[in-house]
């Protein structure tokens, strides 16, 4: 796929790697991971200062109109340097702002950088199944009154507002989708670090009460918002995985050439040169799939959507994995290391595989839809 940036994407991308070289490196990031947030104040304000915060936001927000392959190039940027600041959550957080309508005040904070988002969505028993919602909505008179639990939701601690999922107690097969302040009460949020850094929550609900204003869709409005969303967050994974292989492969190729045995660089040696050619080969094939997924995101075709995120997903998965394992093993034992980015990477790489389905569940997808037979 020949896919060529233009000069305000290749602006963004430049500004942020330039950011990473300087502040956020390998040491000053083991840093903000090991301190007592997780995050860094300065780093969030940072992006905002960039215009990340504003990117995907409608210009009628502040923000710049920014589409999904706009956010490909900064996911990849973002995916390189491991960056581990709430800046997926918040832009996956805005899409289904963006995709409900009527959520102008709650974008302007956005874009502005004041308000953090998150997506609460999956839970204990639903695995990779978005739809497996026992969370429960009951309307009354006053709004809606919230009971459940969600696992593992990406920086849940660290949002003001959370996209939550539940089921309408009147209608069992009826999904809701509801914006909920972080403050409101009832809600508590347990936060631990993941194993790549990262920040997740279990947020628990009980009986916490929304106005009916914190409704963005039910029924089947909102299972396909539900869908369409989730779609544009994997499609942000599967870029800042394409940014991970990149530095992961670029670290190993570095290795290779300073590493020495017998008194040669161990880069010379044809059996290793080959299993690098292998790793170039898996990455520039992820590299056009994400693209791929990026470009259908904008479009109207939801079939073409499906196929193109779930195929994406599978390719990056399995790249993610062949890229990962050989990085480590031509390392050595320093590929393990926590001295070297090798292994923070391979760990983000597999969480990421993990996000919103893993390769046998998006293969899955992929098979299960009609073009698929039709040409099978």
């Amino acid at each position: 796929m020949d896919f060529q940036l233009r000069e305000e994407q290749q602006q963004f991308a430049d500004a942020l790697r330039r950011w990473v070289a300087k502040d956020y490196h390998h040491e000053a990031r083991r840093q903000i991971i090991h301190s007592a947030s997780g995050v860094s104040d300065s780093a969030w304000q940072t992006l905002v200062e960039l215009g990340m915060t504003a990117l995907p936001v409608p210009e009628a927000q502040g923000g710049f109109s920014g589409g999904a392959v706009d956010l490909w190039v900064v996911m990849q940027e973002l995916g390189r340097g491991l960056v581990v600041e709430p800046y997926f959550a918040t832009v996956w957080g805005t899409q289904f702002l963006q995709l409900a309508g009527n959520q102008a005040a709650l974008l302007e904070q956005v874009a502005s950088g004041e308000l953090k988002l998150a997506c609460a969505l999956g839970e204990q028993q639903s695995r990779h199944d978005l739809y497996d919602i026992r969370t429960s909505a009951v309307r009354d008179d006053a709004g809606y009154c919230l009971n459940g639990a969600k696992s593992v939701v990406i920086h849940g601690a660290q949002a003001g507002a959370l996209i939550v999922s539940a089921r309408d107690a009147g209608a069992p097969d009826g999904i809701c989708l509801f914006v909920v302040p972080a403050t409101a009460a009832g809600l508590q949020r347990r936060d631990y670090r993941t194993i790549d850094g990262q920040r997740a929550a279990t947020v628990e609900l009980c009986d916490v009460r929304v106005p009916a204003s914190a409704l963005l869709a039910q029924g089947s409005a909102a299972a396909d918002l539900l869908e369409q969303a989730a779609d544009y967050g994997v499609t942000l994974l599967c870029a800042e995985a394409v940014g991970a292989m990149d530095a992961l492969f670029a670290a190993t190729l570095d290795y290779l050439k300073t590493r020495k045995q017998f008194g040669t660089a161990i880069g010379s040696f044809q059996a290793l040169q080959h299993r690098m050619a292998d790793m170039y080969i898996h990455l520039e094939q992820a590299r056009s799939m994400a693209m791929l997924a990026a470009a259908r995101q904008d479009g109207g075709d939801a079939a073409e959507r499906r196929r193109a995120v779930s195929a994406a997903k599978v390719r990056i998965g399995q790249a993610a994995k062949f890229i990962g394992q050989q990085a480590v093993q031509l390392h050595g034992g320093m590929g393990v290391t926590d001295e070297l980015p090798a292994a923070h990477l391979f760990k983000r790489l597999t969480m990421i595989d993990l996000t919103l389905g893993d390769v046998d569940h998006h293969l899955q997808r992929f098979a299960a839809q009609p073009a698929f037979a039709e040409h099978a």
